[in-house]
């Protein structure tokens, strides 16, 4: 007799002979490996940020809090001198410590404002052997410091130097009551050098700046700006840094430089300044140099400085920084180079990711002839020049 099988599809065949079906294998998901391979890499990626942002906190504690003195100086004004990072400090020392740092030597500048009967311009080519091989009259020297790659700019003729703008208009002129506005964004050297046909440029002063990419940034100057002879603006002063001296730099209707540490915008018209910009501290006045500034605990960071000689040469000093093969150089260091070169007044100019020089190489010097060249070289942590609302430029040779 045979037993009754209550599910007959579980045995070997079917009633009718045929054999059951199997259950369907699981198909594997698509695009499984390729999401696992993403996460992993995601993982790696972030504990990598992790544990190299844990490793620079580590270090810089140790330098903030260690036996040295110098190097916890020197970090903290690189750090404070930069708008990203002028935070960071205190949170290792605190802001009384930071203060300490930042207070050290006093003022030994011998006058408000520079003597302009120490430049004597050489308007004869006197000095016809120096600018023998740079036929437009400007000539450029690499110079190398411990802690620093510089490039030093010398225009024969002060009168071809002077104060662009971002509201220029291409042919270099000012339009009538145009006058800076966050509304109207700065531009960037690289394309106003072209806009106006420049021979060369450097940047100017400090504006506003929140640490953003904000079209706004870059829009307003700090402080007083005069432009041919005009009084373009005076106010900005809030994104001067506040513990820095501040300085004024410009060149007078005789193409003088005049160096300053107080300029109110009537001086400037009392001085017959024809160009000039607010930023400090002042390096150099009547040969004299700014102690203050020379033995200050100012830290690496890329910089950018003007100066005259006295037989009127001008110089554009710009200092790379922030780079693997040129961490900066202090106010002690471009101090030294103006100096070198024979500066009799020379002031600093804005400095950080704004330090900039530019050439337009005629003579293919430095480069392919007839290019716009950058002589300078940025820092690691940008791709383009500022935006900015005035530059120091020169106009091309007559």
């Amino acid at each position: 007799m045979s037993k009754f099988n209550p599910n007959p599809q579980n045995d070997g065949m079917r009633r009718n002979g045929t054999p059951p079906k199997q259950p369907a294998e699981p198909q594997p998901k698509r695009g499984g490996g390729t999401g696992r391979f993403f996460r992993r890499f995601l993982l790696c990626f972030f504990t990598l940020i992790v544990l190299l942002v844990a490793a620079l906190c580590l270090v810089m504690n140790l330098v903030f809090n260690g036996p040295s003195e110098s190097a916890r100086a020197v970090l903290t004004m690189s750090l404070t001198e930069a708008s990203a990072t002028k935070w960071v400090p205190a949170l290792f020392i605190g802001k009384d410590a930071v203060a300490a740092i930042r207070e050290k030597a006093a003022d030994t500048l011998p006058d408000e404002v520079s003597n302009t009967s120490q430049i004597v311009i050489d308007r004869t080519n006197a000095s016809g052997d120096e600018w023998a091989k740079y036929p437009d009259g400007i000539r450029i020297d690499e110079v190398k410091g411990k802690t620093y790659n510089a490039h030093v700019m010398l225009i024969q003729d002060p009168s071809r130097v002077y104060m662009a703008t971002s509201l220029d208009d291409e042919n270099g002129n000012l339009p009538e009551g145009a006058r800076f506005s966050t509304a109207k964004p700065g531009t960037r050297l690289n394309q106003q050098i072209e806009f106006e046909g420049a021979a060369a440029a450097i940047n100017a002063g400090a504006f506003n700046d929140d640490g953003t990419a904000n079209s706004t940034v870059g829009s307003v100057p700090a402080g007083l700006v005069v432009r041919d002879g005009k009084v373009l603006s005076n106010t900005g002063h809030q994104y001067l840094p506040k513990d820095t001296p501040t300085g004024f730099a410009g060149f007078n209707q005789d193409d003088i430089l005049v160096v300053a540490k107080t300029m109110t915008p009537e001086q400037a018209m009392e001085q017959n300044i024809r160009d000039l910009c607010q930023f400090g501290p002042v390096l150099i006045m009547n040969g004299v140099i700014n102690e203050e500034a020379y033995n200050s605990n100012s830290g690496y960071n890329p910089r950018t400085a003007i100066g005259q000689r006295a037989d009127g040469t001008v110089i554009f000093l710009c200092i790379d920084g922030r780079q693997a093969g040129s961490l900066g150089g202090s106010y002690k260091d471009v101090t030294d180079i103006m100096i070198e070169y024979g500066a009799v007044n020379a002031c600093n100019m804005d400095g950080g990711s704004s330090s900039i020089m530019y050439y337009h190489d005629t003579q293919g010097l430095y480069g392919d002839a007839g290019a716009y060249t950058m002589i300078n070289n940025y820092s690691l942590f940008q791709t383009d020049p500022r935006r900015m609302p005035n530059f120091w430029m020169v106009r091309p040779a007559q």
